[in-house]
């Protein structure tokens, strides 16, 4: 296989709500925290592990506006896209580095329509749920 694959697929809950930057040409940028769980139980201790991982989402122009409109802290979404590593100059003037996942499909999980008792609007753009698997053995480390 002579190619590259930089694809990235997390399912996981928001740690706050999208925050939008617009630009003057009209282009917008939406950018939240992801987190995602992995839960183990030690064998030894027989003590239940949970670590958490967090990931910094970007999703650009209308997908970020619908994000936006759709999703809060704490709802659970299905992202793909592609890692990048930004580079950035601190207030201090030292580089600094930032990885993030640049989103190109999402899929809402939960969104706030569903917590509110109103039914969600016929050209609401959420997809069909991704069924989550529970792993087959949560006695053992999952490597």
């Amino acid at each position: 296989m002579s190619g590259t694959l930089n694809k990235v697929m997390l399912i996981g809950h928001l740690g706050d709500d999208v925050k939008m930057h617009y630009f003057e040409g009209g282009g917008s940028i939406g950018r939240f925290p992801l987190a995602t769980n992995e839960s183990y139980t030690n064998k030894s201790t027989g003590e239940k592990v949970t670590n958490t991982e967090w990931h910094n989402i970007v999703v650009r122009n209308k997908a970020a506006e619908i994000c936006e409109k759709y999703l809060s802290k704490g709802d659970r979404i299905y992202v793909e896209g592609r890692i990048k590593t930004r580079k950035w100059a601190g207030e201090d003037g030292v580089d600094r580095y930032s990885t993030e996942i640049n989103v190109n499909e999402f899929t809402f999980l939960t969104t706030k329509k569903e917590v509110s008792p109103a039914v969600p609007p016929s050209d609401a753009p959420v997809k069909p749920s991704v069924e989550e698997t529970p792993p087959e053995n949560t006695d053992d480390l999952p490597f």
